[in-house]
Formats: C-alpha cells, sequence, structure tokens
C-alpha cells in the first residue's frame, strides 16, 4: 500500500512539474503559430504515459537500484581492498552507462553528422564510429568512478579535480579546432542520466558512510560531474588527435 502511496505522490509532483513546460508549448502553438495543438487526444495520452512511465520509473529506481547500490558499496568497501572497490566503480559506470537511452540518441547523431561532415565512410565506418564513441564514452564515465572512490579513500577534496578538469577541457577547446567539440560536450551531458545518476550518488554516499573520518553530505557527492567531465576530455583528446 505504501508503494502505491509513493507513486501517486510521484504522479502529482510529476504533473505538476510538466504543466509549465505543456503551457509554454500550448501558448506557442495557439497564440504565436496561430493553429491548434495537432492531435490532440494522442498528445493527452502520450502526456499521460509520461506522467505514470516517469513516476513509476523514479519508484523503481528508489526501491532497488539506489539500495542495491549504496549497499554494493558499503560491503565491497568494508573488505579493504582497494582493486576490488576500484573495479566495481568502474564496472558500474560501465555497464550503466552503455544502457543510458540519452547517449543512444547522442551517438546516432554525432554518427550521422560525421558521415555527412566526411569524417567517416560508408556504413561500416559509421558503425565503428557509433560503437567507439559508446564504449569509449562508457570507459570515460567507469574511470571517473574509479577516480571518484580513490578520492574518497584518499581525502582528496573534489574542488580540485572538478576546477582541474573543466579547466582542462576549455584548454582543449581552445587550442584546436577539433568538429568534435560539441560531441565531446553532449556526449558528457548524456552519459549521465536517469539509469546511472541514482546508481552514481548511491555508490559515492555509501562509500563516505563507510569510510571512517569521510562525511556523507561533503565527500559523497561530485561523483555526477567527475562523471559528466570525464567523457568531455576524452572525446576532445580523440579529437584533437584525428584533426
Amino acid at each position: 500500500m505504501q508503494h502505491i502511496v509513493a507513486v501517486g505522490r510521484l504522479m502529482l509532483a510529476n504533473a505538476r512539474d510538466v504543466v509549465p513546460v505543456v503551457a509554454v508549448v500550448v501558448f506557442f502553438q495557439v497564440a504565436v503559430v496561430g493553429r491548434p495543438v495537432p492531435q490532440l487526444p494522442e498528445a493527452l495520452a502520450g502526456l499521460l504515459f509520461v506522467i505514470v512511465g516517469l513516476s513509476l520509473f523514479i519508484r523503481g529506481l528508489d526501491m532497488s537500484l539506489f539500495v542495491l547500490g549504496q549497499d554494493l558499496a558499503g560491503a565491497i568497501a568494508r573488505r579493504g581492498n582497494l582493486a576490488i572497490l576500484l573495479g566495481f566503480a568502474f564496472a558500474l559506470g560501465f555497464g550503466s552507462t552503455v544502457a543510458e537511452p540519452a547517449l543512444f540518441s547522442v551517438v546516432a547523431k554525432a554518427t550521422d553528422a560525421a558521415v555527412a561532415a566526411g569524417l567517416v565512410d560508408g556504413k561500416e565506418g559509421a558503425a565503428r564510429f557509433a560503437l567507439l564513441l559508446q564504449y569509449a564514452t562508457s570507459a570515460a564515465v567507469g574511470g571517473a568512478l574509479a577516480l571518484g572512490c580513490l578520492r574518497i579513500v584518499m581525502g582528496w577534496p573534489s574542488m580540485g579535480l572538478l576546477i582541474g578538469g573543466y579547466g582542462a577541457a576549455a584548454l582543449l577547446m581552445l587550442a584546436g579546432n577539433s568538429p568534435l567539440a560539441g560531441v565531446a560536450l553532449d556526449a558528457g551531458a548524456a552519459a549521465t542520466s536517469a539509469i546511472n545518476i541514482p546508481l552514481i550518488t548511491a555508490l559515492g554516499v555509501g562509500l563516505a558512510t563507510v569510510v571512517r573520518g569521510r562525511s556523507p553530505l561533503s565527500d559523497g557527492f561530485g561523483m555526477v560531474a567527475l562523471a559528466s567531465l570525464m567523457p568531455v576530455l576524452l572525446v576532445l583528446l580523440a579529437g584533437l588527435a584525428i584533426g
């Protein structure tokens, strides 16, 4: 019963959040474009599907992946084996990012643009480019999670890594005129989305809770930003290499 109540509250909250977006779209469609909303019954049904699906998805993450990720991080950290912890963090980041729907969309559009720009030739070249971009981005997120876990264990402040990383990304973009610069930024944003953000957060908070002298609030967060940064650096470096 409590799960049904929780899902109902999520639906109300999500419906409230969707209302401003719908209002803006309808206003411009009617007042600016001067046309009625096309296929209104289908649009309303789709909006209902979005609210219900998003609510069930978020509740499911809270009930399963978030809890499992936090428990796993704590259990592995208690074993005291740093290599296993870092390996687990890399595998978690890689596996959860490969399955990201947002990354699929960015990779597909980037591949189409690369073919149109002449960077890759033929279907085989396009397929190879898409696969390489997807797996390289996923590996970068895995590396970011391993680095984030090492930061928590060693007690390093996250500010230095983030400022240095984003500064390096800015320098790489200024140093070259790579056509993959925009792809790098979008790949970094798409690499962290609805599937892996709960897992990344659970990993950081769970590890900071177990490691003595670490605060879940000040040390457990910041891994999502690091996970978004690493694909940007990797794709920028790849762009300079092939440019």
